[in-house]
């Protein structure tokens, strides 16, 4: 079910509604009906996948249980018990591994490894399947994986409650697209009593909106132009093709980072704290710091998880800029299985491995001009890398940034038809959007009003976005990040 549908419309006033009237006087009733609107949800999709989610819950909870059972038993011998842990964690591990490798790889590596053999002029007779990926996988994936690994790691205190478990790794609001929770933030959340707090909930819808405003206004009109640019780039000026970038760059954070608002935002309703997933990424002033806003969950999900087990940057600066390409390699692979995805990652490893080097990893400007130049310089390498994540193949990404910096940079940017007014209202939000994020660029989300006094202003800022909503969001559209 998408955020931006009639039917989700229907469905979240009528669950806000039963879980806090009819399911609020047991947890273990609410967190029940939590799993069961939540697999309505994702079940909306398709339903044949509910099996796999169900799955991967079900043995990530088991494997806590068995942790706990293992460390009970063999007492004082813990060499033996490290063991046991190991082998059970691990194989839970693996098994949620290769299911999504399954799914979400087998084609693309099949597809390598002949391209490969055929590059030396062996060529292999195979086939690949028609795999459908399921929605969210690689979100609620790492979601159980990351349960597991603190269980073994004694961070956190295997769960007895299935259906707490079940809730945690299937609530509805972020499964398909984060922010990728942790137990110790979400899994605790539905042991306890929740109460409604009527600032939470409004809050909330405030979340919302913006999430919508970005999604809807901003994100689905970047795509009409996007899709025209990146589709027929070697019929378009340099200075268009920039535009169609600098668009995507604004396509991608708009929808992304929407979902996250409204997801966190939605979260509230049901007395449920989500983490931040942006902080606001086209604001920052180098790559390194860019990594620090962008996609929180799951960065922090490798830092904690890859990069701080292979060493970090304890073991020297070889085996520090080893565990940071690993890293990104690993981040591109998980956007998708294609070859652009992982350049898409190498190029950004080197970007940040570049800025360690120089020790600029944390060097900010002391005056407003020298931000501003720092920012802007920032937005261009990281628009520069969204070429390779949009483009089809490695070598579209190299021709038409190849087209882009030819002589026709300088023409006025133009696209066909209807698209040229699609760009300027995508500009125009698009402002606005940034307007408002520096102004509340210290608070959780753009549409933060709550220092401001005057009802007035609030209700105008409140119509203006709701207005823009109905008359602008005429291009409903998949989020992006439903693919991975």
């Amino acid at each position: 079910m998408l955020f931006n549908s009639i039917e989700f419309l229907v469905f979240l006033p009528i669950v806000f509604l039963s879980y806090w009237f009819l399911f609020s006087r047991s947890v273990k009733l609410q967190n029940l009906f939590v799993v069961g609107v939540s697999y309505l949800f994702y079940g909306w999709w398709d339903g044949r996948f509910l099996l796999l989610i169900a799955f991967t819950s079900f043995f990530s909870w088991l494997s806590g249980i068995a942790i706990k059972k293992i460390r009970n038993t063999f007492g004082e011998d813990q060499k033996l018990i490290r063991l046991k842990c190991r082998w059970v964690a691990g194989g839970n591990i693996i098994l949620n591994l290769l299911i999504l490798g399954f799914f979400k790889y087998y084609n693309f590596f099949v597809e390598s490894f002949v391209d490969a053999f055929s590059f030396i002029g062996v060529t292999l007779h195979t086939s690949t399947l028609y795999v459908v990926l399921p929605v969210g996988i690689s979100f609620y994936t790492f979601q159980a994986l990351s349960y597991t690994i603190d269980v073994y790691r004694k961070k956190l205190e295997p769960t007895r409650d299935v259906i707490a478990f079940f809730a945690f790794v299937s609530f509805f609001p972020q499964l398909v697209a984060g922010p990728i929770e942790r137990a110790t933030n979400l899994l605790v959340q539905f042991y306890k009593p929740r109460a409604f707090v009527h600032n939470d909930a409004v809050d909330g819808i405030r979340q919302m909106m913006w999430g919508f405003f970005k999604k809807i206004v901003i994100a689905d009109n970047c795509a009409l132009v996007v899709s025209d640019v990146f589709g027929n780039y070697s019929h378009y000026s340099g200075s268009t093709l920039v535009m169609g970038a600098v668009l995507f760059s604004f396509q991608i954070y708009g929808d992304f980072s929407g979902y996250s608002d409204i997801a966190i935002g939605t979260a509230k309703l049901f007395g449920i704290n989500l983490k931040q997933n942006f902080r606001y990424p086209y604001f920052s002033y180098n790559i390194i710091d860019f990594w620090r806003r962008w996609h929180i969950s799951l960065n922090t999900w490798f830092v904690d998880y890859v990069y701080i087990p292979l060493g970090g940057n304890r073991s020297g600066t070889f085996k520090q800029i080893r565990n940071i390409f690993i890293v990104f390699l690993l981040s591109g692979l998980w956007h998708g299985a294609n070859w652009t995805f992982i350049s898409w990652g190498l190029y950004h490893g080197i970007l940040f491995v570049c800025l360690l080097l120089l020790k600029r990893n944390r060097q900010e400007a002391s005056h407003l001009f020298g931000t501003v130049v720092s920012v802007l310089i920032t937005f261009a390498f990281v628009t520069l890398g969204w070429i390779l994540f949009r483009s089809e193949t490695v070598s579209m990404a190299f021709a038409y940034i190849a087209d882009m910096f030819s002589v026709s940079l300088l023409k006025i940017p133009k696209v066909s038809g209807i698209n040229n007014v699609a760009a300027l209202i995508s500009l125009f939000f698009i402002v606005l959007m940034l307007c408002m994020e520096w102004v509340n660029r210290n608070k959780p989300f753009g549409l933060d009003l709550s220092s401001v006094r005057s009802p007035w202003i609030r209700y105008c800022l409140y119509m203006v976005i709701l207005t823009s909503i109905y008359f602008f969001g005429n291009n409903s559209s998949d989020f992006i990040y439903f693919q991975f």
